[in-house]
């Protein structure tokens, strides 16, 4: 009688540390990928860190985890002060394929560079998108009342500075999305070892990086589209009243040298 293999159960935990991590000059004797940087550390774990300001930790202990982000501190840019953090369990099964079960755990067969790689690298996208959601969703919450106020009294409302600041918010959404998280972009790894593509396409359906992407550029092209009006009226109204001042400036100016003619003339 066949004797089932032991299965193992490790934590995944994905932490959203900053803006950007710098990954720059950070040689070690046990890195497994220089892009995303990852490496062995602990006991018998991994960290995978991406330059968009995502780590992912797979089967550290908490006071582990606690050194290394405690030593990735210098090398934060834009830190944030609260740490956004996700568990996923990772499920360690010699005897089956790789697979991942609608809201349970990741099954790997066994826990290699290479599926420690595809793993991060959509869980990290997937903490990278919910960051963005987010910040979009407030972009939203700020551009409503301008848009409503449009509409009801065909009016732009005061506040031009805090609409450039929404903007902003917008454009750094989208240069995150464009530039540095790359979602629809396949690993690195998939290239050299694209056995692991499966894999991925699994985990990347079961978070739905694809469908929440492309939402999302949707959402910011609203945004665009919105700030672009609100900001193209209030620029109308702005040259208007500065043109109005010139001309009644012209008029005063007329006005004068015409007493100068007429009154003083008369003298």
């Amino acid at each position: 009688m066949a004797v089932p293999a032991t299965r193992t159960r490790l934590t995944a935990r994905t932490l959203l540390l900053g803006d950007r991590i710098d990954t720059a000059g950070l040689e070690r004797s046990d890195l497994v990928s220089t892009t995303p940087l990852a490496f062995r550390t602990g006991a018998a774990g991994y960290a995978v860190l991406f330059r968009y300001g995502v780590a992912v930790l797979v089967g550290l202990s908490p006071v582990e985890e606690d050194e290394l982000v405690r030593a990735l501190g210098p090398r934060l840019a834009g830190q944030y002060e609260t740490i956004e953090d996700e568990s996923t369990t990772v499920e360690i099964a010699p005897d089956q394929d790789d697979q991942v079960v609608p809201g349970g755990p990741v099954a790997i067969r066994a826990l290699t560079p290479p599926r420690i790689l595809v793993i991060a690298d959509v869980l990290a996208k997937n903490a990278a998108l919910a960051r963005d959601e987010r910040e979009v969703g407030t972009v939203l919450e700020v551009m409503e009342p301008f848009a409503a106020a449009l509409a009801r009294t065909g009016r732009t409302p005061s506040g031009r500075r805090q609409m450039l600041r929404t903007i902003g918010q917008a454009l750094q959404v989208q240069h995150r999305l464009a530039g540095r998280v790359e979602i629809e972009d396949k690993p690195d790894i998939l290239w050299d070892q694209p056995e692991f593509e499966r894999l991925w396409l699994r985990l990347a359906d079961e978070y739905e990086l694809k469908e929440r992407a492309t939402s999302l550029a949707r959402k910011l092209e609203v945004i665009d589209d919105t700030a672009r009006a609100i900001t193209d009226i209030i620029d109308t109204q702005r040259s208007v009243r500065l043109e109005a001042t010139i001309v009644l400036l012209i008029v005063v100016e007329v006005l004068v040298t015409f007493y100068e003619l007429f009154v003083r003339g008369s003298h």
